[in-house]
Order: C-alpha cells, then sequence, then structure tokens
C-alpha cells in the first residue's frame, strides 16, 4: 500500500473529511495520511479506538509517536489523556487500550534507529516558550539529529517570516485556523511540505495550535 509516498511532493489533507478504514482489530479503526506498507509500514494515521476495545500486544520495530487528540489512550504502562505526547522508542512493545475510547495521531517506524528516548509529556501543563516573532509561542516535545518536535502556539493575527524548510515540514493543525500564502487550513488539517519548501505562514482572528515536524523529510528518510 502506497498513499502520500512521494516526500517531493506536498500533500494537503482534511482529515474530518477522510473515511475510516477497518484495522485487524474490532474497534479500532484508521485515517491514512501518509502510508508506505501494509500492516507494517511506515505511516502516518490518525487512529480511533472505540469505547472498551485493545489492540494486541506489538513491538515498534521502528518506533512509535502519538499525540492524543481526545479520550484516553491507555497501555500496560499508564493512562495518557488528551493532550499527552508520547514516544515508544525501536525495540518497545506495549498492550495499548481504551477504556473510554480516544484518537489519536499516530506515526510508525519514523525513528532514527540511535533515537531509544521513552517520551511522555502532558501538554496541557508543559511549558510555553516566546517564539521569535510576537504572539508565537513554542512548546518543544523531542529533538535528535536534526528533527524537531514541537507545538506552536499562533495568537489572532500573528505574522511569521518567510522561511524555508531544508529537512521538509508536517504540520497537524490542532485548534483555530492556520493560513499561508498558499491557502487555509482548519484545525484537523495535515499538511506535508517537502524538502526546500517555503512559505510566510501567518494567523487571523482565529489564531491556531500546531503540532509540527521538521527535518524529517530528508532522502535517505532516517528510519529503522
Amino acid at each position: 500500500m502506497n498513499i502520500h509516498s512521494d516526500f517531493s511532493i506536498k500533500a494537503v489533507i482534511n482529515t474530518l473529511e477522510l473515511s475510516w478504514q477497518l484495522s485487524p482489530m474490532q474497534g479500532v479503526t484508521r485515517k491514512y495520511l501518509d502510508r508506505i506498507g501494509d500492516e507494517l509500514a511506515r505511516a502516518t494515521s490518525i487512529v480511533c479506538y472505540a469505547p472498551n476495545s485493545k489492540f494486541t500486544e506489538h513491538m515498534h520495530d521502528g518506533g512509535e509517536e502519538i499525540l492524543v487528540l481526545e479520550g484516553v489512550f491507555s497501555d500496560e504502562h499508564g493512562d495518557y489523556p488528551k493532550g499527552t505526547y508520547l514516544r515508544n522508542p525501536p525495540g518497545s512493545s506495549h498492550s495499548p487500550h481504551s477504556i473510554e475510547g480516544c484518537t489519536l495521531f499516530v506515526k510508525l517506524r519514523q525513528f532514527h534507529s540511535d533515537d531509544i528516548s521513552i517520551i511522555r509529556t502532558n501538554t496541557t501543563v508543559a511549558t510555553w516558550y516566546p517564539g521569535l516573532v510576537p504572539g508565537l509561542s513554542v512548546m518543544p516535545l523531542h529533538e535528535f539529529d536534526g528533527v524537531g518536535t514541537a507545538l506552536v502556539r499562533w495568537a489572532p493575527n500573528t505574522i511569521f517570516n518567510p522561511h524555508v524548510h531544508p529537512g521538509g515540514e508536517e504540520i497537524y493543525v490542532l485548534n483555530g485556523v492556520f493560513h499561508d500564502e498558499h491557502g487555509s487550513y482548519p484545525a484537523g488539517t495535515w499538511i506535508r511540505s517537502p524538502r526546500y519548501s517555503k512559505h510566510a505562514p501567518f494567523t487571523k482572528s482565529e489564531g491556531a495550535i500546531i503540532y509540527v515536524k521538521t527535518g524529517h523529510l530528508d532522502y535517505p528518510l532516517k528510519t529503522t
């Protein structure tokens, strides 16, 4: 299976308009954003656990990154409410489930093999730091070998400088509406921009909060 597998092409998806796809486990459904491979795939997805659903124990041979969008996600190591950011490194395993149900943003098999940190961050209480321009705040989540992941909060009517992403950029809009000269992206929009893409982002009266990953679209892709 290949979905948006050409990383030299920009991809923009309103995930609210995608249909849910069945997974091997009853009660767990997915929306595919990009994917290379079948069930064991390098993948970016929105994943939904119905109440009282579970997934069988499995190992993450290329790592797993999760941002809990709604509900409470759980495994044998703990419970992770909305706003939790998780990193399960290569070689880790777990048996995930959800009692009340949850929705997740998930990236699979995209870790550098030496990136072995376990991260559990509750972004609802973590610290925001001033950004590079007035109205911008940043919450760093992870940094390794030139790949950075953060939440970025845009106050209404914030304008950022035009800039280039040598290693590419990936955005998921969590709240509000994000804009650049190429378009407007409401909450639920996923944007993957290729290496050396450039834009001049801004917000209007709604403001926005976005998940951002940069530097990870180098060729060859830095995966296990």
